[in-house]
C-alpha cells in the first residue's frame, strides 16, 4: 500500500510524536499549503525531564504522561505505525504494517533508543531490582524507593560514555539522593560514588567549579576517567574500568543507579540518512540534511554536537519550520540554530544550577541581571512548577 498525493497541498512527514515531532507539527499545521503527519506508534507521550523529579521523590509519575491523542495537534494525521525502513530517493517511508508513505518534505526527529543490554548484566540488574534509573518511567519509582529505603552501604552512579539524552540527569539524581540522605541524617554511613567516564563534572568551567563544591558538600568520591564494564546484580558488583590504563577493579554496591548507552534505531543507522555514527546527518547550523534538501532533522537523534536537551529542541524547532518553508519554495534555507541547549542540574532537593550554551561552550543566560552559576530556589520553581507547565500548554502547542 502507498499513500497517493490527492491534493495540491505540500506533504509534510514527520517521523516521530515526542518533544520535536509534536511542537513543529503544531506550528507547520497553521500553514494552510501543508499537509502535516506524525508517524509515531506509541499511545502515550512523556515529559522525560520529570523522571528525575519522581526519582527523587518530589513528583509522581503520572504527572508527567498525557495521550499521545491528546498532544497531537489539531489538523495533523496521527499514523500510529513504526518505522522500519525510508528510502529518500524515491521520499518513501516504509511502515511495519507494509504500507508505504510518500513525502514531499520529510522530517526526522524520533529521539534515541536505549541500549540497555550494551553494559553486560545491566538488564538482569534492573530486572531484579538489584539496580534502578531514572530513564524510565517503569523505573523512575522504584528509584526514589530504594534511595528513601537505603540506612547505609555503598551507592553508586553511573554514567556511561559517548552521547545520551540529558547528559546531567545521572548527576541530578544524584544529588537528589545525597541531599535526601543528608536531611534524613544517614549520609555519613553511605559512600557515594560517581563513576565518570570523562574528566570534569560538565563542560563549562564556571559551571564545573560549583558541581566541585557540590560533590565536596556531599562527600562524593568521583572516579574521574573511568567507566563501569559489567554488572553483577546478584553478586551486588559493578566492575569498574580506568579508560587510561584498563586496570579494572570491583566495587561492591547497595545501591546502584545505571543509565545505558544510547543512539539512533537501527533503521536510521542502515538508512542513506545516517553518517558514519549512524546519526542524521545535517547541516548543524540549518539542520537541513548534507545530501537530500527536503530531508531534516532535530532532537536527539542529529547529527549536531550540541547536548541532547529538551531546551535543545525549543530553539531548533523554529528554525527547522523557517527552513522548511524556504526549501519548499526553492530557497535556501537561511535560519541558523547557534546549538543552544540548558541543563537545568538539581543540585540539592530546593536549588537548581542553570547552565545555558552553545556550539561554542559559551554561556549564554536567557534570563538577563541574575547569577545563573550558583544554586538557586528561584530555578528550582522554575524546574519544578514552571517549565512543566510551558511544555505542556505552550511548547507543545508551537507558541513558545
Amino acid at each position: 500500500m502507498r499513500s497517493r498525493k490527492t491534493n495540491s497541498r505540500r506533504r509534510v512527514l514527520i517521523v516521530g510524536g515526542g518533544n520535536a515531532g509534536i511542537s513543529l507539527s503544531a506550528r507547520l499545521a497553521r500553514q494552510t499549503h501543508l499537509d502535516v503527519s506524525v508517524i509515531e506508534p506509541s499511545s502515550v507521550h512523556f515529559y522525560q525531564p520529570l523522571w528525575t523529579l519522581v526519582g527523587g521523590g518530589l513528583t509522581s509519575v503520572d504527572k508527567s504522561v498525557r495521550t499521545t491523542a491528546r498532544v497531537m495537534p489539531e489538523g495533523v494525521t496521527w499514523v500510529q505505525k513504526s518505522v522500519v525502513s525510508l528510502d529518500p530517493n524515491a521520499a518513501t517511508v516504509d511502515l511495519d504494517d507494509g504500507a508505504t508513505i510518500e513525502y514531499d518534505s520529510l522530517v526526522v526527529c524520533p529521539g534515541i533508543e536505549l541500549y540497555w543490554d550494551a553494559l553486560p548484566g545491566a538488564e538482569a540488574a534492573l530486572s531484579s531490582g538489584a539496580a534502578t534509573s531514572v530513564y524510565s518511567a517503569q523505573l523512575a519509582p522504584a528509584t526514589w524507593e530504594r534511595i528513601r529505603r537505603l540506612e547505609g552501604g555503598t551507592a553508586v552512579f553511573v554514567v556511561p560514555d559517548g552521547p545520551i539524552k540529558c547528559p546531567g540527569a545521572p548527576q541530578k539524581i544524584m544529588y537528589l539522593a545525597s541531599d535526601y540522605w543528608r536531611s534524613q541524617g544517614i549520609l555519613d554511613r553511605i559512600r557515594v560514588i560517581l563513576v565518570l567516564p570523562g574528566e570534569t563534572l560538565f563542560g563549562l568551567p564556571q559551571f564545573a567549579a560549583r558541581l566541585e563544591a557540590v560533590v565536596e558538600r556531599y562527600g562524593i568520591e568521583v572516579r574521574y576517567g573511568h567507566e563501569v564494564v559489567a554488572v553483577d546484580g546478584t553478586e551486588g558488583t559493578v566492575t569498574v574500568q580506568d579508560r587510561s590504563t584498563g586496570d579494572q577493579s570491583s566495587i561492591p554496591y547497595d545501591f546502584l543507579h545505571c543509565v545505558p548507552q544510547q543512539g539512533p534505531a537501527d533503521w536510521i543507522k542502515a538508512s542513506p540518512l545516517a553518517n558514519e555514527a549512524g546519526w542524521v546527518d545535517v547541516d548543524p547550523a540549518t539542520l537541513q540534511h548534507r545530501v537530500y534538501d527536503n530531508v531534516f532533522s532535530l532532537g536527539d537523534v542529529a547529527s549536531t554536537p550540541n547536548a541532547k536537551t529538551g531546551a535543545a529542541v525549543r530553539k531548533q524547532v523554529p528554525v527547522v519550520e523557517r527552513n522548511l518553508l524556504l526549501e519548499a519554495t526553492g530557497e535556501a534555507p537561511s535560519s541558523h540554530y547557534n546549538g543552544y541547549a540548558s541543563c537545568p542540574l538539581t543540585t540539592a532537593r530546593n536549588r537548581v544550577l542553570l547552565p545555558e550554551f552553545d556550539y561554542d561552550g559559551n554561556h549564554i543566560p536567557s534570563i538577563p541581571f541574575i547569577n545563573l552559576a550558583r544554586e538557586r530556589y528561584d530555578m528550582w520553581l522554575l524546574k519544578r512548577y514552571g517549565l512543566p507547565w510551558m511544555y505542556w500548554n505552550l511548547i507543545l502547542k508551537g507558541r513558545m
